[in-house]
């Protein structure tokens, strides 16, 4: 492409979803092109079993064949695969790995926790690097990042070993689930986040930004989004009275009706109570009484850096 902008792709293959962004990078500004999500629960029984399964994997690859026709229609310069909990934390994501390279000539990077974080907080903070310590919270479905940034730069990050379908499988056996349940996670969420902030001296925030597909799904609720709409979304505030507001209405439906709530994916509808009940206790602890939503997230960060490394290649 000209004038110094560049097409390219992220496939962010996460433990709930495998997801494509296809964006115009100029400049440094991200513009999106296309933008698919499919829920493939890789991160199904990892926690158990310590494996993907091979259902699971045959799921991401399937979504991941059919973001490759997207791509090559589109007229992607660079592709960007990119990896995160599920496949870090599984014996065999090693295998998975170099399977994607076999059948798509695809070189996935799985990233440590590290680089999660950097990436997820370029992406949240794309269009407006904050001016006050601002957290940025990413419930994924094995991990969930917390990274505590100024500007561009942060001073704060950590890896929970708490996600949506990490702790689902974990706590969540009844339908709907019992208050007994809901406590146990939540004492289990409080004690992971005490463990990572206690005594860390960048762990202090003003304002929050979250994004991926729990506080997205709220966003949605609230709205009475049908179809969803990204750009209504985007930018929404959701105040910590109207998530537990929220979390009550879908922890005390049972599965067959949170199925039906306007705004809600049906494929979210599983995972969405832990994830809520995660988002509530990230808030309390960084005493925030709201949380900016943003449809920016890793996938733009990752489209930032694959540009870096075409221009710098």
């Amino acid at each position: 492409m000209n004038g110094g902008s560049h097409r390219v792709a992220v496939v962010d293959i996460g433990s709930n979803s495998t997801r494509l962004l296809v964006a115009d990078v100029a400049a440094g500004r991200v513009a999106e092109v296309q933008r698919q999500s499919r829920v493939t629960r890789l991160g199904r029984g990892v926690d158990l079993s310590g494996q993907l399964s091979a259902e699971a994997i045959e799921a991401a690859c399937a979504a991941i064949g059919d973001y490759m026709a997207t791509c090559r229609e589109a007229g992607v310069e660079r592709i960007e695969p990119i990896a995160t909990s599920a496949v870090r934390d599984a014996s065999n994501g090693g295998a998975f790995v170099a399977e994607l390279r076999e059948r798509f000539a695809l070189s996935a990077r799985v990233l440590d926790g590290g680089e999660e974080a950097r990436l997820t907080y370029a992406g949240a903070t794309v269009e407006q690097p904050p001016a006050e310590p601002t957290l940025v919270v990413d419930i994924g479905g094995g991990s969930t990042e917390l990274i505590v940034g100024v500007g561009s730069e942060i001073s704060f990050h950590a890896s929970l070993q708490a996600g949506v379908v990490r702790h689902t499988e974990r706590y969540i056996a009844s339908d709907p689930p019992a208050t007994l349940e809901l406590e146990a996670l939540a004492t289990d969420i409080r004690a992971l986040i005490k463990g990572a902030v206690d005594g860390q001296a960048g762990a202090a925030a003003q304002a929050g930004i979250a994004v991926a597909g729990t506080p997205t799904s709220l966003a949605s609720i609230e709205l009475g989004l049908e179809p969803y709409d990204p750009e209504q979304v985007h930018g929404h505030t959701l105040t910590l009275a109207s998530i537990q507001r929220l979390l009550s209405q879908l922890a005390s439906a049972p599965l067959s009706n949170r199925v039906e709530i306007a705004g809600l994916h049906p494929d979210r509808a599983p995972n969405i109570v832990a994830g809520v009940v995660i988002l509530v206790e990230i808030m309390r602890a960084f005493g925030l009484e709201q949380i900016e939503v943003s449809e920016h997230d890793i996938l733009y960060g990752a489209a930032k850096a694959a540009v870096s490394a075409l221009e710098s290649g």
